[in-house]
């Protein structure tokens, strides 16, 4: 019987290793800075303040528990995409969006290397990424977006053909791939767990079950109380939605996930995957996946893509209907898993801005703040907030703080019921697509897609 829920299957696989619950807060306090969520983003920038700068006393303040969110439920891919970099090209020019590409690729050696230095055990694997197309049009996107990686700087990137695809992971119908070096599979929850118990080490406080009510200039309002901090910052990312004013800022995208049994060895034979890439396609509905450390595949796609009013889930509870299109996903990409057991599906959100660009920000006129915005692409892009973060807050003229990214704005989504109509329409049109695009052999990427990014904001 499928695990439906429980926050994740990295939660609810390995229950003896949940932590203790931290306390809430329990009064007005005062800090010289508070963090608003207890995720990738919100830790990586304690964790970065409070090395470069040992006496800040830094705050950290979760609704529920550190990891409850899309840190907890992602599907582990450790990887140097970032949302908006095409975008801030046209805005900034081409030098500065390499430049944040560079940064980015940096990022996954960063990571890497801190979990290692700080003894964090996250079933890293550094074997790059592996996205492959199989039908013409898919196959036609590949090759544009690999030459235009190796326009921003990325020119140890490979493009494959169909046997080499197939001889690195035998993907049904595979007709080629790009794989790039800057990318590798965690175990997600392992590595938000290291880096709290690491932020902890260096004297960060951090208060589970607070949720924040209220932010204003220099506090932040909680139902057990103010923290007051010359500087607050917003790292909520897929959750920003329920923070009074912030319902139209970051919209809170849905993405379901499943996870089989562990796989024999014969089964391993016949896929390869020998290397553990992390895996992806080019379909406009895409998918991403993983092999696990255990021998799972994880692989995870575009359930319901939105609720209504911005509302987000509690314990990842997924539908039916998403567990047997995501199954059946599963074993187009590998026949060999026909009648395979799921043991674990989930859901979560994530961030979408209205451009579909990722941002961090400071005003430090009002110390207000804020970082995300990732559109699935936040475990490394996280960290590179953080340490962003860290420099706005300190004040220092950085390499970080000149890329385009930083203080970039954008427009809020339109209100309902608009917003849900939309939301909707786009995913549905996205699947017609990818439909249409396999079942002609079309060379070409269909109308009804281009037209959907135009609308969608994504190009």
């Amino acid at each position: 019987m499928t695990i439906n829920g429980g926050i994740s299957f990295w939660h609810a696989a390995d229950p003896g290793a949940t932590p203790p619950a931290r306390a809430p807060l329990t009064g007005d306090t005062t800090a010289d800075v508070v963090i608003v969520g207890g995720g990738y983003t919100g830790l990586w920038t304690a964790y970065h303040l409070k090395t470069a700068a040992p006496d800040l006393r830094v705050t950290v303040l979760e609704q529920k528990t550190c990891g409850y969110g899309a840190s907890g439920r992602n599907g582990g891919w450790l990887y140097n995409g970032i949302a908006g970099r095409d975008r801030y090209a046209r805005l900034h020019g081409l030098p500065a969006a390499r430049r944040l590409q560079q940064a980015m690729n940096a990022t996954v050696t960063e990571v890497i290397e801190t979990a290692a230095k700080e003894g964090i055990d996250a079933d890293i694997h550094h074997g790059g990424v592996l996205e492959v197309a199989r039908t013409p049009a898919q196959l036609a996107r590949l090759k544009a977006f690999h030459e235009a990686e190796a326009a921003f700087g990325e020119t140890d990137r490979l493009l494959l053909g169909a046997a080499e695809t197939r001889a690195r992971i035998d993907v049904a119908d595979a007709v080629g791939a790009t794989w790039t070096p800057h990318g590798a599979r965690i175990h997600p929850l392992k590595l938000l767990r290291g880096l709290a118990a690491a932020c902890e080490r260096l004297g960060v406080t951090l208060h589970e079950s607070t949720p924040v009510t209220g932010l204003a200039p220099r506090r932040a309002t909680t139902p057990y109380g103010t923290v007051r901090a010359p500087f607050v910052l917003r790292c909520t990312e897929g959750f920003t939605a329920s923070l009074t004013g912030q319902k139209r800022s970051w919209l809170p995208m849905n993405s379901s996930m499943i996870v089989t049994a562990p796989l024999p060895e014969s089964t391993w034979q016949r896929i390869g995957w020998d290397g553990a890439e992390t895996l992806g396609d080019m379909a406009h509905a895409y998918m991403y996946a993983q092999r696990t450390a255990d021998g799972r595949i994880a692989l995870g796609g575009r359930g319901v893509p939105y609720r209504f009013g911005s509302r987000t889930d509690n314990d990842g509870s997924t539908s039916a209907s998403t567990i047997t299109s995501l199954t059946r996903l599963l074993t187009a990409f590998f026949p060999a898993l026909a009648g395979v057991e799921i043991t674990h599906a989930w859901s979560g959100v994530l961030g979408v801005p209205r451009d579909w660009c990722a941002t961090v920000s400071l005003d430090r006129t009002t110390g207000l703040g804020w970082a995300g915005g990732y559109v699935g692409s936040g475990v490394a892009t996280s960290n590179l907030a953080g340490r962003t973060l860290r420099d706005l807050v300190l004040g220092d003229t950085t390499e970080l703080t000149a890329l385009p990214w930083v203080n970039h704005r954008v427009r809020r989504w339109e209100p309902e019921p608009f917003r849900w109509l939309g939301v909707h329409a786009l995913y549905a049109a996205y699947r017609e697509a990818d439909r249409r695009e396999t079942a002609t052999h079309t060379p070409t990427t269909t109308p009804l897609a281009r037209l959907a990014n135009r609308i969608a904001g994504r190009h």
